[in-house]
């Protein structure tokens, strides 16, 4: 018989799932699983006839930390292999202030394809359930003290799994265990118009980031396969709308590659995107990964195109490299094996 995982219920749901007559104890139960014991023995507020039969019906993790990859500037990745012995990659990111933030995976590879993504060439094996979600926040806080902050930008595209991170955010953010604010909640996504749209109508309402990396049609295409049937004149106004419903600015993020999306031209094109808009920038400039055929972008290339886009009066955020050592760096994720592939 297959064990229930508790990191995967809320309240309401583990009564149900454990058949418990007293809905008290649900919550003592949920309480304990948000604080990330990883044994029933130290419930110690429950009998121990419901802790036997705790072990007996359910689990409190159905993952395991493989490797652990520590980088001098603080950052840590955590190798992370599944029940069914598929692989993700969990990241925690330190800020110059000392703030924690868990970038946590969604999906056992990527279908999306954006050629400058380590992901992208694994293609997809599955997504993964709320369960194995809360499960990287754990691991995480259990190695790194308690995190400030958890992002939706590791493996895989949010919006195509958008159902397990509600559930997700439902359960980190509940007030009878970990109690963590959707203030600290961000989703990144290469944009799925259908999903934002979801989002916004349906919340939470959360923070959102749109991975742009370039306001060029032609070029989007080439770099994002997604903005073939997602176009950036659909997606402008999907964030203008999710802005709007939500009450929040809105990130666009692009990733800067030599030669390709630093000139002019491009930041023209970001500028005239950016236009009207509720959004803040973030430029990162490309993170190198061996096997993929871009460069990374010179200083100068870097600091001409954020000379340019703040010129025009935007609220642009230039992303420090971190993790890069580890491989632990925006859109170097995936270098734990993929089972299926």
């Amino acid at each position: 018989m297959q064990k229930i995982n508790l990191c995967g219920l809320l309240p309401e749901e583990i009564i149900e799932e454990l058949n418990l007559k007293q809905a008290f104890r649900a919550k003592q139960i949920f309480k304990w699983v948000s604080s990330g014991i990883k044994d029933f023995s130290l419930m110690t507020n429950l009998s121990l006839d419901l802790r036997k039969d705790l072990e007996e019906k359910a689990c409190l993790r159905t993952s395991s930390i493989s490797n652990v990859l520590k980088d001098s500037d603080g950052t840590v990745k955590l190798q992370i292999t599944l029940e069914d012995s598929n692989a993700v990659e969990t990241v925690l990111l330190t800020d110059k202030e000392g703030r924690k933030t868990a970038c946590v995976s969604c999906q056992v590879g990527c279908a999306m394809k954006c050629a400058f993504c380590m992901t992208g060439t694994l293609g997809l094996a599955r997504n993964l359930t709320a369960g194995e979600i809360v499960e990287q926040f754990f691991y995480l806080e259990e190695i790194c003290g308690k995190l400030d902050n958890i992002v939706f930008m590791g493996m895989g595209e949010p919006m195509q799994n958008l159902g397990a991170i509600r559930k997700a955010i439902a359960i980190l953010s509940s007030k009878e265990g970990r109690n963590l604010s959707t203030k600290r909640i961000t989703l990144s996504t290469c944009g799925i118009l259908k999903g934002i749209y979801d989002l916004a109508d349906n919340g939470p309402h959360i923070r959102l980031a749109i991975s742009l990396t370039t306001a060029n049609e032609d070029l989007r295409n080439e770099l994002m396969p997604v903005n073939r049937g997602n176009p950036l004149s659909d997606l402008r106004k999907a964030i203008d709308y999710y802005a709007e419903k939500s009450g929040k600015r809105v990130t666009l993020e692009a990733a800067l590659l030599h030669d390709k999306n630093t000139d002019k031209v491009s930041a023209q094109n970001m500028i005239n995107f950016a236009k009207g808009l509720d959004v803040n920038i973030n430029l990162i400039p490309w993170n190198p990964v061996s096997i993929l055929p871009f460069q990374e972008p010179s200083q100068n290339e870097v600091k001409s195109f954020v000379y340019l886009l703040e010129r025009a009066g935007l609220n642009v955020t230039l992303r420090k490299k971190r993790g890069r050592k580890i491989g632990g760096a925006c859109g170097q994720l995936g270098k734990a094996e993929n089972k299926e592939n």
